[in-house]
């Protein structure tokens, strides 16, 4: 369980020539960086009396090279959805961890996701119940967008957002054992 919750506050354009790959990569180093930047500013960068250990994470979709990010509007929203319709693509989550020590590890999972070709019905009617709102590519895979896509391969997790075999397996290295952890609470 996180002992505190803290938004990062970058920017998160893409780069010229920078691949999606690499944007998440980037995304989520820069955003693990920021954090640890705040926590070091309180009394001796600790957190209840031990060295904090910063996780921070990022997502991509991508068709080709082109990236999706989150949505502003409905509109783009409905424009990402048709892009994604009937075909396949991929989502990148980048994830960093930097221990108590300062050492940060980081790494990208891909993901391949399949859309059915959408209805004009079912793609108005996933928009009108806006679960597009905030998430990169304009879709959760977790929510009604399940019913949309007949193909995965990969992590389920790192479409939901986070990538969790591997995100354990860098707090591991980072000194913490999510399983023992998971007991103590």
């Amino acid at each position: 369980m996180p002992d505190l919750v803290q938004a990062a506050d970058i920017d998160e354009s893409r780069r010229r020539d920078e691949s999606p790959r690499e944007l998440a990569l980037r995304l989520a180093i820069a955003k693990a960086e920021a954090a640890r930047g705040v926590l070091m500013a309180e009394p001796d960068g600790r957190l209840h009396g031990r060295e904090a250990v910063v996780l921070a994470a990022d997502t991509v979709v991508a068709v080709g090279i082109r990236a999706l990010g989150k949505p502003s509007d409905i509109a783009e929203a409905r424009r990402f959805l048709d892009l994604l319709s009937g075909r396949r693509h991929r989502v990148y989550g980048g994830v960093c961890v930097i221990d108590g020590a300062g050492k940060a590890r980081a790494r990208v999972v891909m993901t391949q996701v399949g859309f059915k070709r959408l209805s004009l019905s079912e793609r108005e009617t996933y928009l009108a119940r806006g679960e597009w709102q905030g998430k990169a590519g304009g879709y959760a895979i977790q929510g009604l967008a399940a019913a949309l896509i007949p193909f995965i391969a990969g992590s389920y997790s790192n479409v939901v957002g986070l990538p969790l075999v591997e995100t354990a397996s860098l707090l591991a290295a980072s000194g913490i054992d999510v399983f023992n952890a998971a007991g103590d609470a």
